[in-house]
């Protein structure tokens, strides 16, 4: 539910955006009556901004015409900023809509001094990226918001969920970090239902809620974008692979991302653990990784190994 702080801000949001707003329009947008309406006016009024009324057939509201807010006092650099990240936000797939980033943006754009806004303008019309936006799977700002409020706030989440296989569950978590990864929203959490640490997708949360109970500390160290690197290396699949990287541990790290492997210090190089669905994909990142190594497990990955090779070197 909106605050009068919020539904006043609304208001005026409201009226900048059109050139008369009727007062039932505004009743049904904010959820108030006629009244409150008016009350609202006149608050925006005393705060100095010009609402105007004009009454009978085709009357309504406006913001007196030529008058605008105090622009928005952005450096170049800053503004630049604000930009990248409405549209990046778009572009990664992490919002629940893309008419929230026109929106966001046409604020932006009603606040910025003419100069400035102009530019700001050229920039978005002429910025592309050079990959497109991964299949992401958006969440609304609201259940971010919560999550992040349950976080630092340390409070409990009751919600539902869905996994993989589709077992729909209740549970109560502790939240301990949010992270982005591939275009989808990922959240740490202690399990109060499993009575451990896991991953949940945002996404597949259902009607999140915060409860009074306090949350479990964090475990000490404990860092969010590591742990989920980590648990979504471990995803099972159908293949469990182990290699040995005749690489020092620091390289091969820089090579391979840790949310696609788990990598560890061995003698004579680094152990290589991953799950996949498919070997000849295995074998393909394996070609990739740029050094000699030794397959471990399963005995099928030598095979699908050389056979790769055998095509490689044909193509040669």
């Amino acid at each position: 539910m909106l605050t009068p702080t919020a539904r006043l801000l609304e208001l005026l949001e409201l009226l900048q955006g059109r050139p008369l707003t009727t007062g039932r329009e505004i009743s049904d947008r904010l959820g108030i009556d006629a009244r409150t309406v008016r009350r609202y006016v006149a608050a925006l009024q005393d705060l100095g901004i010009p609402v105007e009324g004009q009454r009978g057939v085709g009357g309504g509201y406006r913001i007196r015409p030529g008058y605008r807010l105090p622009p928005l006092m952005l450096s170049d650099d800053e503004a630049v900023v604000v930009a990248l990240g409405v549209v990046a936000s778009g572009q990664l797939g992490l919002t629940a809509s893309a008419d929230s980033v026109d929106t966001a943006l046409a604020k932006i754009h009603r606040v910025l001094p003419d100069g400035l806004r102009r530019r700001v303008e050229a920039l978005e019309s002429t910025l592309d990226f050079t990959r497109s936006a991964p299949l992401g799977a958006p969440v609304t700002g609201e259940r971010v918001l919560l999550l992040a409020e349950a976080i630092r706030g340390r409070r409990r989440v009751r919600t539902g969920y869905r996994a993989f296989s589709g077992e729909e569950t209740r549970r109560e978590l502790s939240p301990l970090g949010l992270v982005v990864h591939s275009g989808r929203w990922y959240l740490a959490a202690y399990d109060h239902l499993r009575d451990d640490m896991r991953t949940f997708r945002v996404d597949r949360m259902r009607r999140p809620a915060l409860t009074r109970d306090e949350a479990v500390a964090a475990p000490e160290g404990f860092d969010a974008v590591t742990y989920i690197s980590r648990s979504l290396a471990r995803t099972p699949w159908r293949h469990d692979v182990v290699v040995l990287l005749h690489l020092p541990l620091e390289e091969a790290s820089q090579r391979l991302p840790a949310t696609l492997a788990e990598l560890t210090e061995a003698d004579g190089g680094t152990r290589l653990r991953m799950r996949v669905s498919s070997l000849e994909w295995m074998a393909s990142v394996l070609a990739g990784v740029g050094c000699t190594f030794a397959v471990e497990e399963p005995e099928e990955l030598r095979a699908t190994v050389r056979g790769l090779a055998d095509r490689l070197a044909a193509s040669a």
